[in-house]
C-alpha cells in the first residue's frame, strides 16, 4: 500500500505542476469537482504517460479510473509501474538499454 501512496503523491505533484491545482484529497472527484476537465483529461493522460512511462489507448479507459488520484494510483500500479523516484521521470530511456 505504500507504492499506491508514493504513486498518489507523485500524480498530486502532476496536478500541481501541470494544471496548477493542489487536489484536497486522494479520494475527491475530480471530474464532480470541476478540477478535471474534457481538456485537461488529454493532457493528464499525456502527463501520465510522461511521468510514468507507460500508454493508456483512449478506447481502453473507464472513465471512472480516472475520477480520483486514488484510482489513477491504482491504474498506474497496474500497469506495472512502482512509485519509482524522479529518475523515471528524467529518464530518456538510456538506462532501460544498459
Amino acid at each position: 500500500m505504500n507504492d499506491v501512496n508514493a504513486i498518489i503523491e507523485r500524480i498530486g505533484a502532476v496536478f500541481v505542476e501541470s494544471f496548477h491545482v493542489e487536489v484536497p484529497s486522494s479520494d475527491t472527484d475530480l471530474l464532480e469537482t470541476g478540477i478535471l476537465d474534457s481538456f485537461q483529461f488529454v493532457e493528464l493522460l499525456f502527463e501520465l504517460e510522461q511521468h510514468f512511462g507507460f500508454r493508456i489507448k483512449i478506447e481502453s479507459i473507464d472513465l471512472d479510473d480516472l475520477r480520483t488520484l486514488s484510482r489513477i494510483a491504482r491504474l498506474v500500479a497496474a500497469n506495472g509501474e512502482a512509485a519509482e523516484p524522479a529518475a523515471a521521470r528524467t529518464s530518456s530511456g538510456a538506462a532501460d538499454s544498459i
